[in-house]
């Protein structure tokens, strides 16, 4: 019996046919997933392409790099006049870097003859303004310079200024140290081998080459190790200011990603500067060298622009491995790399075949190895830190890229650090503890010429130079000496001084007795005798007439600006100093009187080669000319025939002015003195403040001999000033004309100058008749 289906049945058995017809596969169901997980995977990666975007935007176009502020020694000044000589010149020149050649054909060339050096000066930035390169003649006679001329027209110039040496680079927590170069100051060997050895697609590509990155894995499958890269610059510049060296296929991706974006977003040109300056280089010690500016000076000691043909060579063929090809401990390797890249250039003829040859066949012309790059001056910089912090801020080296144009003569620093070690190495034979603080300035500047803080110059820790505080002895007599001359109707150089035993009162109200060095007394000495002999008694007789009052006033506005202890040893140097607060009141003396704060920072230019402006200097005339010139004639004497006469037979046809220190029991020994260029303090002692046996002149005053032995010396001008004259004295101080009997010639003061009339005798019948 057939069953009858009812009519609901039959609808329901419709629709599920109906149902089962519009129900999809699964492909259906695989495509629908397939293109929805797409649309995500588009919409994720286009937000992370625009993660990527902003973060490179943010380094390209913000700040690339962090560029470590550089130190610049003092330009050398060259002026008729100028205090230089024709050795030093020549010296400073080969620190510099300039070659000597028979006739300067280049910037960065120059020739000597005995009297004259023919310079072709390389441009560089100044603080007053950027200076073109220029050809001069410099003449020489025995006072320094005598005159400066162009060569391009013989036009006689006033003043002419060498570049700085850069000492250092203040680096950033990062460790990075760079350079800048900008692309047009890249000489174009360089490029163009960059270009053929890393990257010959590089103007064509769009940041990624999919045909080097399938032919590099090609070579590398075949030889069965990793012998070739795919990678674009602009992989390679994305790697480098981006990622980490992780080697991982994301890290690869996105390596790949940000190149595109890079190459969609910048210049060609802009993406090969910031390569050329970022790229890895080697390493420095502790310091990561980077850019190509920084490696020419890493490797060569010389700018960028005067690197030769084989150097430049080199300098691209070290980017593929700076360890590997380190040229100091691989030379062959090295070389043979170098070659390589001198041959793609022949073979793609950006060079003639002579070139290559000429170039193939050269050394590879390094810098000395042990000679660091980097000036070692911890004692120096950190007087050029407190200094930026206090007149421009504590933020300033935080900046980028600022130059800070310091007082630092180089060639006095050499000096100052060879005397000082084998002077110390000779003191060592007595008491291998003796230390050593030394401040050298420029006279005419006021600025800090060399600095060293310990026997060992390059030691960074205690300071010796700034940080110290012992009593300075015998090296405050000239201010004694000074202020008394201040008062010229009392005192001149022949004034006669009682050397007769003493009896005071010190300052723990006990009663003092000094003694002369000797333990004997003369009776009666003049003034310039007991200077240059560091008679003590005389000097407090001297000091107590005039009031310790007196003397400290002198002291402070010298530039003395610790506590001076009105009490009478003061006036034999009971007083604590430091060599640099020693150099300072030597510098006023030394500049006729004028006080100027001593600096160590002269410019500080900012990232655009702007000024910054900071707190001044102080200056001021401290000490009246005319005493100052008595009291310099006074320290001459004690190097020619005085406590420092050593030094004069050293230097016999040369005028020094200075002053030996000896403080109680000979624990610190002292030295303070100058020529007509720099001024110099010494200290030599123990940091225990023990015994040291050594005297000013046997210990300090060797550390300073020595150091005019590596810098000669110019002799003082010793030109009069406005208000002296010279006189004649007896031995009595009794100011006399010029003829008489038994005189000294003296400078004295005009003002008080009142010889008597036919040598003190009586007139005679004619000469009174005469009126003569």
């Amino acid at each position: 019996m057939t069953s009858k289906q009812t009519p609901k049945k039959r609808a329901a058995k419709k629709t599920s046919k109906s149902r089962r017809k519009a129900s999809p596969g699964w492909g259906a169901k695989v495509w629908s997933l397939s293109w929805k997980l797409g649309l995500v995977l588009i919409a994720g990666l286009t937000i992370y392409c625009i993660y990527l975007d902003q973060v490179i935007a943010r380094k390209f176009e913000g700040q690339k790099w962090h560029l470590p502020a550089q130190v610049f020694s003092r330009s050398m000044a060259l002026y008729p006049g100028a205090a230089v000589s024709h050795e030093q010149l020549i010296a400073e020149l080969k620190l510099l870097g300039y070659r000597k050649v028979a006739n300067p054909r280049q910037v960065g060339e120059f020739s000597a003859s005995r009297t004259k050096v023919d310079l072709w000066r390389r441009p560089f930035l100044h603080p007053q303004g950027s200076q073109v390169e220029q050809r001069v003649m410099i003449s020489f006679d025995s006072q320094g310079v005598s005159s400066v001329a162009r060569q391009s027209d013989q036009r006689q110039l006033a003043v002419f200024h060498l570049e700085p040496v850069l000492l250092d680079r203040m680096i950033a927590g990062d460790g990075e140290d760079r350079l800048f170069v900008a692309t047009d100051k890249m000489p174009p060997a360089i490029v163009q081998a960059l270009l053929l050895v890393e990257d010959r697609t590089f103007y064509d590509h769009y940041g990624v080459n999919p045909f080097a990155i399938i032919r590099a894995a090609l070579v590398n499958l075949s030889a069965g190790r990793t012998v070739q890269g795919g990678s674009t610059l602009t992989q390679q510049l994305a790697k480098n200011f981006f990622l980490s060296s992780e080697r991982s296929l994301s890290r690869k991706l996105r390596e790949a990603l940000m190149a595109i974006i890079i190459d969609f977003r910048y210049d060609k040109d802009e993406i090969l500067e910031a390569y050329l300056n970022e790229v890895y280089m080697g390493q420095d010690k502790s310091r990561a060298v980077h850019g190509m500016g920084l490696a020419s000076q890493f490797y060569f000691g010389r700018p960028i622009a005067e690197l030769t043909l084989d150097q430049q060579a080199f300098l691209v063929a070290a980017i593929k491995g700076p360890s590997y090809y380190n040229p100091w401990r691989y030379p062959e390797r090295a070389q043979e790399r170098r070659d390589l890249v001198l041959r793609l250039l022949m073979e793609s003829e950006k060079i003639s075949v002579a070139q290559y040859k000429a170039a193939a066949s050269s050394p590879l012309g390094l810098r000395k190895f042990e000679k660091s790059v980097h000036q070692k001056l911890p004692a120096f910089f950190a007087v050029v830190k407190n200094e930026l912090n206090r007149r421009f801020g504590d933020a300033l080296l935080q900046q980028s890229g600022i130059k800070v144009y310091t007082t630092l003569d180089p060639m006095a620093q050499e000096a100052a650090e060879k005397a000082v070690e084998s002077t110390m190495k000779r003191l060592d034979e007595r008491n291998k503890d003796l230390q050593v603080g030394m401040v050298v300035t420029d006279k005419y500047s006021a600025g800090i010429a060399a600095m060293v803080g310990d026997k060992v110059p390059s030691y960074q820790g205690f300071n010796r130079a700034v940080e110290i505080r012992r009593p300075i002895g015998s090296l405050i007599k000239p201010f004694v000496y000074v202020s008394a001359l201040e008062q010229p109707k009392r005192f001149n150089l022949a004034t006669p001084l009682q050397d007769q035993p003493i009896t005071l009162k010190n300052e723990q109200g006990k009663t003092w007795s000094p003694q002369n060095f000797d333990k004997q007394f003369s009776g009666e000495v003049s003034l310039l005798t007991a200077m240059k002999n560091s008679m003590n008694v005389p000097t407090v007789n001297l000091g107590m007439a005039i009031g310790t009052d007196t003397v400290a006033t002198t002291l402070d506005k010298a530039g003395w600006h610790d506590r001076i202890p009105e009490y009478p040893s003061m006036l034999l140097g009971a007083i604590n100093g430091s060599p640099l607060m020693v150099a300072q009141v030597y510098q006023t003396l030394a500049d006729n009187g004028r006080y100027r704060q001593l600096s160590a920072v002269t410019h500080v230019l900012d990232v655009n080669n702007q000024p910054l402006s900071g707190s001044g200097i102080a200056s001021a005339q401290a000490i009246p000319a005319g005493s100052d010139f008595l009291v310099q004639h006074a320290m001459t004497e004690v190097v020619r025939s005085g406590t420092a006469k050593r030094l004069g037979q050293a230097f016999p046809e040369v005028t020094l002015a200075g002053k030996t220190g000896t403080s109680n029991d000979s624990r610190d020994s002292w030295f303070a003195g100058f020529d007509e260029r720099n001024v110099a303090a010494i200290w030599v002692g123990l940091d225990d403040n023990g015994k040291t046996s050594l005297y000013g002149s046997s210990g300090a005053m060797a550390v300073y001999q020595s150091f005019l032995k590596n810098r000669s010396p110019i002799s003082l001008r010793r030109t009069p000033v406005n208000g002296v004259v010279q006189g004649y004295f007896d031995n009595k101080g009794v100011a006399k004309e010029r003829g008489c009997d038994n005189v000294t010639a003296l400078p004295t003061l005009v003002d008080s100058y009142h010889p008597a009339k036919n040598c003190g005798q009586p007139l005679s019948w004619w000469q009174k008749l005469t009126g003569g």
